[in-house]
């Protein structure tokens, strides 16, 4: 018998990046247009994270805030980067939001966006000497040895590399027994990147600049599920997409560089051959995000690339995210 499949979703991102752009930290206006995404009907909601490279605000504390206004949906990072904090008190904070958001955390992990700005951040937050790809494993390793640690027989301690801790079962434990679903945050999708998904985390969030080229990566992906001995469907195949739509690709794309340029400095030629972009009319993007349904992805994590985003939100739920889910039934 063949594993169940996964629910399609398809989320959103929180526009605390667009909001210190502008100058703006309204912690209400972040509340309304949460709400106004589930009501909506997004499934999920996800914040990004940064120290000083793209400042924000705290992506757990901005989760805690949205998980007492809603009800339904996930609330995700996209990705938290574990270097900019304490390993023991960024375990701390994770259970202590998984409890607030009733066990509806997922934690999107990785090392940061793969522009220079991000290499200084470890520093800043004052470990210079973090080893990107060797930490990131450790500290979820180490979470996990803290949030099983109660257990009869389970080590309350964890030697590794770059950390050491003891009496890890005196931490608070999450709502869910096993902590929230850890997702690897990638880049480049390397074959190493792709087996590290497979066999240490329970989803793999990509922005593959292509349909055709994420159908290789999952299936790559599954292959090494099953090499490690995991069961089918153990590793979500997730996608962060950025899109921007407008009445005619062309003012679509004036906006999404202006956004780009705002958020990195760098223009759309530049940003396109790392992360995955649509614009242009609704049905367009639609279109697009219809491919990468069709090439496995069942968790979409849209950012809208608008510096006012909310004004968007509508359309997007309207069009692309009823057109995933039409491609997602009529593919079953």
């Amino acid at each position: 018998m063949g594993a169940v499949r996964e629910p399609l979703r398809v989320g959103v991102l929180l526009p605390t990046r667009e909001q210190a752009i502008l100058g703006e930290h309204s912690a209400s206006s972040l509340l309304d247009f949460a709400r106004r995404a589930e009501q909506l009907g997004f499934d999920s909601l996800w914040t990004g994270d940064s120290l000083t490279a793209r400042p924000r605000l705290d992506p757990l504390v901005v989760l805690s805030a949205v998980g007492a206004v809603t009800r339904r949906v996930l609330l995700g990072t996209a990705a938290m980067a574990p270097a900019l904090r304490h390993p023991l008190t960024a375990a701390s904070m994770v259970s202590s939001l998984d409890h607030v958001s009733s066990g509806r955390l997922v934690l999107g992990v990785g090392p940061g966006f793969p522009v220079p700005d991000t290499d200084g951040e470890p520093a800043d937050a004052g470990d210079p000497a973090a080893v990107r790809a060797g930490a990131l494993d450790e500290v979820t390793a180490l979470w996990r040895t803290a949030w099983s640690s109660t257990r009869p027989g389970a080590p309350n301690h964890f030697a590794g590399r770059h950390w050491q801790a003891e009496n890890l079962d005196r931490l608070i434990c999450p709502a869910a027994p096993d902590g929230p679903p850890m997702w690897l945050a990638t880049g480049t999708d390397s074959a190493r990147t792709l087996e590290r998904a497979a066999r240490l985390y329970d989803g793999w969030l990509s922005s593959r600049t292509s349909a055709e080229s994420y159908a290789g990566a999952r299936r790559r992906l599954e292959d090494l599920c099953r090499r490690a001995g995991r069961r089918a469907g153990a590793v979500t195949p997730a996608l962060y997409l950025t899109v921007t739509v407008g009445p005619d690709e062309q003012r679509a794309r004036v906006e999404l560089d202006d956004y780009l340029e705002h958020c990195y400095g760098r223009a759309l030629e530049q940003m396109s051959a790392l992360c995955a972009y649509a614009w242009g009319p609704s049905e367009h993007c639609a279109q697009r995000l219809a491919d990468y349904v069709r090439a496995g992805a069942r968790h979409i994590v849209l950012r809208i690339g608008s510096l006012r985003p909310e004004t968007h939100l509508r359309e997007i739920a309207d069009v692309l995210v009823s057109t995933a889910r039409q491609t997602d039934q009529e593919s079953t």
